[in-house]
């Protein structure tokens, strides 16, 4: 348990400057994954140090990887081979990391030894069958509470077996999963996705020297992996999270006379769906010096005030920016006409219902939204909202970070009731905006 730490955010001036976000969170547990799994030592630069990412360094110091920060941002990852991970002595507390969760649910399942996994009331409240499911039908076992629900036991097994799986409903933390598996599982294991989601496992792989296989079916893209490869140590430069880009450029795009530069963001195409939505709406959002950075294209986004208007967001673009919807909503709230996100089922399951939030939040805020089904309407009147509400979190970071932001241009301020969870994947989020020149504070 933690001392809640409220913050006051309150109408600001036009914003300016240049700041970089934190690395991608995505791609940080992954190298710090991929590193404790191949042969030699990998440094990561530009590694995000928020809390979630530093439950995967301590889990995979735990099951014998060798996990060393040089710097801010800098680390050394000494990995043991494909297979060669070891039974934690102890429960692996992952705080509120959702992801590396999932992920490490598919490492440890081709891994003969049984591991205990807990973490955070968030953490343990979310349902996590969508991936044991998958993983049991390669041979692992799982001891758990209803729906698969932390804490949880994984039981390895010692000849897993190679599947083709189509997922239900497309997740980038599922499929990764049933992939990471796959590299202790011999032959060839597949994943199905009915829409794409984003692909850095399959980049990452690449990277270490796995062979993946993509190709696109009457049923969705598949991804192969052919399993017991040599990953090999490779370095990797991570690039800034555009999750964490999204609130900086949200802000900029909603206060008058904004002006600012998001330096060195990721834009992985099936990641970028919040910049398209964005642009879509009339804001103003340049790529500068676009380049290649590990794999993964990168630019700095040049983003200058412009009044919004309504779109209707589709379905197929869910998997591609299904964190910031809850920012995208509050741009939605400031523009004029109706926006209607569509395809948010997923919302419900993250680390609170978030499509609650969005609709129980803006209407404090005296906003017209209506959900219908997995459907959320937004009557934006082309003003900021009212505000002067106060905001329950729910130890959601991103609920926490996005009515900030909100309260950047409401005409009464926007309060939350604990910052704390921020830290999980943006440290240093109300100084670095205040830099740009929002106005948040603590409250007494």
């Amino acid at each position: 348990m933690h001392a809640p730490r409220p913050l006051l955010s309150r109408r600001a001036g036009p914003l300016s400057g240049t700041i970089y976000v934190p690395g991608d969170k995505s791609i940080s547990h992954r190298a710090l994954m991929f590193g404790g799994l191949a042969l030699g030592e990998t440094r990561i630069t530009g590694l995000l140090e928020g809390e979630d990412v530093l439950a995967t360094a301590a889990a995979m110091r735990a099951m014998g990887a060798t996990v060393t920060r040089d710097g801010v941002g800098a680390w050394r990852v000494t990995g043991v081979g494909v297979g060669g991970l070891m039974e934690p002595e102890a429960p692996l507390d992952l705080g509120n990391a959702g992801t590396a969760t999932r992920l490490l649910m598919g490492v440890i399942a081709a891994h003969p030894f049984t591991a205990f996994m807990t973490g955070d009331a968030s953490l343990r409240s979310r349902p996590m069958a969508r991936v044991t499911v998958p993983l049991a039908l390669m041979g692992a076992r799982f001891v758990s509470r209803s729906k698969g629900r932390l804490p949880l036991a994984v039981i390895g097994t010692e000849n897993p077996t190679p599947i083709t799986y189509t997922l239900p409903v497309a997740s980038a933390q599922v499929k990764s999963a049933v992939l990471l598996a796959g590299l202790n599982t011999p032959g060839e294991t597949s994943v199905i996705e009915p829409e794409p989601t984003r692909d850095h496992t399959e980049n990452m792989l690449r990277h270490f020297g796995a062979e993946v296989r993509i190709e696109e079916t009457p049923e969705g893209r598949k991804a192969t992996l052919v399993g017991q490869p040599i990953l090999k140590a490779a370095d990797v430069v991570v690039p800034g999270d555009p999750s964490s880009a999204a609130f900086p450029v949200v802000a900029a795009c909603l206060v008058p006379g904004s002006d600012i530069i998001v330096a060195g963001v990721g834009l992985n195409p099936l990641r970028a769906g919040v910049f398209i939505a964005l642009k879509e709406m009339g804001a103003s959002i340049e790529e500068v010096n676009p380049r290649t950075e590990g794999g993964e294209p990168v630019a700095d986004l040049r983003v200058r005030f412009a009044p919004l208007h309504g779109v209707d967001v589709p379905a197929a673009r869910a998997p591609s920016m299904i964190d910031e919807y809850l920012v995208l909503a509050m741009a939605a709230a400031c523009a004029s006409g109706r926006t209607i996100l569509r395809g948010l089922s997923e919302l419900r399951v993250k680390e609170s219902d978030r499509l609650a939030a969005i609709a129980d939040g803006l209407a404090a805020c005296g906003v017209r939204v209506t959900v219908e089904g997995d459907d959320c309407i937004i009557d934006g009147t082309g003003t900021p909202p009212q505000g002067g509400i106060a905001i329950a979190a729910k130890l959601d970071h991103r609920i926490a970070m996005s009515y900030l932001i909100l309260g950047a241009v409401t005409a009464e301020p926007i309060t939350i009731d604990d910052a704390a969870p921020v830290d999980t994947s943006f440290p240093g989020f109300a100084d670095l905006m205040n830099s740009l020149g929002l106005k948040i504070e603590g409250v007494a």
